[in-house]
C-alpha cells in the first residue's frame, strides 16, 4: 500500500484542499476496513446502477450541453447502457472473482498449501476524458469498487455540466470515503497524489506526463491512450457492409472516439465503389449537417484542428469528399460533416496525428504484406479492424501485428464485450480493465504459503553433508 504523505506548502486552491481532505478520509477508511465484504461491494455496485438509471435524462442533458449538441439516444446507447450493463455483469460475477484461488505446490513441499487472495489496493484515482465522460468514469469505477477499493475521480474541463451533476449525485448516494468526484483540481496535482493505483484515459503526450508524476510515488498506472487505429478491407468482403459498419464507428460521437477507425486500407481497384457506399450510407443516416442526431465537435480548438487537416491535405494533393449534402462544416454549430480523404501520403498531418473526428483517410494497397508492414512500422494502435471472411487472412493479420484489441468484420464492438479485457499496448497504453481483468487490475493478487505442520524441508538445513547431497541430487534429477 502506498503510504506517501501529500505535502503542498503552497497549497492555495480550495479544490486542492478538498481533494487532500477526501484522500485522507479515504485512506483512513481503507485502513479501518481494508477488505470490504462481498455484500458491501455489491451494494456499492447496485447504488451506482440506481444512480445512473434514476437520472438518465439529467445525464443526457448535461452531456449534450457540454458538447453543444449530442443526441440523447447516442448517450443512452454508448454511455448509459454500456455503463449499466457493465455494472450488472460485474455484480453477477463478483462472488466468483473474490474467492481465494488454490494453487499447486511443489512436490518437495508435501503438505504445504498455496493460495492466492485478491485484495483491494486501496485508493484508486481515475482521470477521465471528455469524449465519453460518463462511460469512461463508470467503467474504471465499477472495476475499482468491485475490487474493494475507494475512488476519487477527476473529470475533464470540457465536461463541466456533467461533472457538476455527477458530483452532486455521487455525494447523495455515496460517502466520500468510498467514492468522490473532485472538480476543479488540475491534472498535474491529481496525478501527483499518492494513489495506490491511477488510471488515465487521454492522449499519449499527457499519458507520459501522468506516468512521470505517478512514478514519484511508485504508483502503478493504467493508461488508455488511443492512437491511429487502422482498418483493413480485404478483397473478399462485401464493400457495402464494410462501409456501413466502418462509418457507424467513425460517425458516432462525430468520430471523437479513442477506438474510432483512423484510416482504412482499400484495394486499389475497389476505392471508387467503397466511396459510393460511404456516400449512400452517410447521407441516409444524416440527411444534413444540422440534424440533432449528429454530434458537435467538442470545442473551437478541436474544430480548428480538424479543419486544418483538410487545408493541409488538399494543399499537398489529396482530395476531400464530403459525405453529406451541403457545406462540409458549420462553425456556428461547431460541426464537421463525415468526410473521406483520398490520395493521402504520409507527409500529411491527417496521416501523422490521431484524428479524433469524422475524417477518414483512404489508403490503397495491392498486397496484404505491404499493409502489415505499414502498420508495424508505426506505433501499436489501440484497435485494429479487419474485414474478411478468409480465416487464413484473419490469422495472418492477428499473428503478424500488435494492437490493444482486434475486431473482425465490425468496428468498436469489442469494447462492449464485458468478458474481454480493454487496454492498449506500447504507445496506445498499458494495463486492462472491464470484467475480470478490471477486477484483477485494481487488486493485489496476494500469494499465501502455509507450511505443513511437520515439513521435510529442515532436512536441507545446514550443516550440509551426505544427506543433503543425496537429496539435492534427487531434486535436480541428476
Amino acid at each position: 500500500m502506498n503510504t506517501a504523505v501529500i505535502t503542498s506548502p503552497t497549497l492555495s486552491h480550495e479544490a486542492e484542499a478538498v481533494a487532500v481532505r477526501i484522500f485522507a478520509s479515504q485512506r483512513a477508511a481503507h485502513r479501518k476496513s481494508p477488505v470490504p465484504s462481498l455484500e458491501s461491494r455489491r451494494r456499492n455496485l447496485k447504488t451506482l446502477e440506481r444512480l445512473l438509471l434514476d437520472n438518465q435524462d439529467d445525464i443526457c442533458r448535461a452531456i449534450c450541453q457540454d458538447f453543444g449538441n449530442r443526441a440523447h439516444q447516442e448517450t443512452k446507447l454508448l454511455e448509459l447502457f454500456l455503463s449499466v450493463d457493465g455494472i450488472r455483469d460485474c455484480h453477477k460475477r463478483l462472488a466468483k472473482w473474490i474467492k481465494p484461488q488454490s494453487r499447486k505446490g511443489s512436490i518437495w513441499f508435501l503438505g504445504a498449501r498455496n493460495t492466492v487472495i485478491p485484495q483491494p489496493k486501496g485508493i484508486v484515482g481515475v482521470v477521465a476524458p471528455w469524449n465519453y465522460p460518463l462511460f469512461l468514469v463508470m467503467g474504471p469505477v465499477t472495476s475499482a469498487l468491485a475490487a474493494g477499493n475507494r475512488c476519487m475521480v477527476k473529470m475533464a474541463a470540457n465536461s463541466r455540466n456533467l461533472c457538476v451533476l455527477l458530483q452532486r449525485l455521487v455525494a447523495q448516494h455515496f460517502d466520500e470515503e468510498t467514492l468522490a468526484i473532485v472538480p476543479g483540481v488540475s491534472g498535474s496535482f491529481f496525478s501527483n497524489m499518492p494513489f495506490d493505483h491511477l488510471i488515465f484515459t487521454g492522449s499519449a503526450d499527457t499519458g507520459r506526463q501522468v506516468m512521470r508524476a505517478a512514478s514519484d510515488n511508485l504508483t502503478p498506472v493504467t493508461l488508455e491512450l488511443g492512437g491511429k487505429s487502422p482498418v483493413i478491407v480485404a478483397g473478399d468482403f462485401d464493400l457495402k457492409i464494410a462501409a456501413e459498419r466502418i462509418l457507424q464507428m467513425k460517425t458516432v460521437n462525430a468520430g471523437q472516439t479513442c477506438v474510432a477507425p483512423d484510416y482504412v486500407f482499400v484495394r486499389e481497384d475497389q476505392v471508387a465503389t467503397f466511396v459510393q457506399h460511404c456516400r449512400a450510407t452517410a447521407s441516409q443516416r444524416y440527411p444534413s449537417l444540422q440534424t440533432t442526431d449528429y454530434t458537435s465537435i467538442i470545442d473551437q480548438h478541436a474544430y480548428d484542428r480538424l479543419m486544418g487537416y483538410f487545408d493541409d491535405a488538399t494543399g499537398k494533393g489529396a482530395r476531400v469528399i464530403n459525405l453529406l449534402p451541403g457545406n462540409i462544416s458549420s462553425e456556428t454549430a461547431c460541426k464537421i460533416a463525415p468526410a473521406l480523404v483520398v490520395g493521402v501520403d504520409d507527409n500529411m498531418r491527417v496521416m501523422q496525428e490521431e484524428i479524433f473526428g469524422p475524417i477518414l483517410p483512404i489508403k490503397t494497397y495491392r498486397t496484404l504484406d505491404e499493409v502489415i508492414d505499414y502498420i508495424n512500422d508505426r506505433d501499436q494502435p489501440l484497435a485494429l479492424y479487419l474485414f474478411t471472411n478468409n480465416r487464413q487472412v484473419q490469422e495472418q493479420v492477428v499473428s503478424f501485428t500488435q494492437s490493444g484489441g482486434v475486431a473482425i468484420n465490425d468496428c468498436g464492438l469489442h469494447v462492449a464485450q464485458h468478458d474481454l479485457p480493454f487496454g492498449g499496448i506500447g504507445a496506445s497504453g498499458m494495463g486492462h480493465y472491464h470484467g475480470y481483468e478490471g477486477f484483477v487490475e485494481f487488486s493485489k493478487l496476494r500469494p499465501i504459503f502455509k507450511q505443513f505442520f511437520r515439513p521435510a524441508f529442515p532436512l536441507l538445513y545446514p550443516p550440509y553433508g551426505a544427506l543433503f547431497d543425496r537429496l539435492i541430487k534427487l531434486m535436480l534429477g541428476r
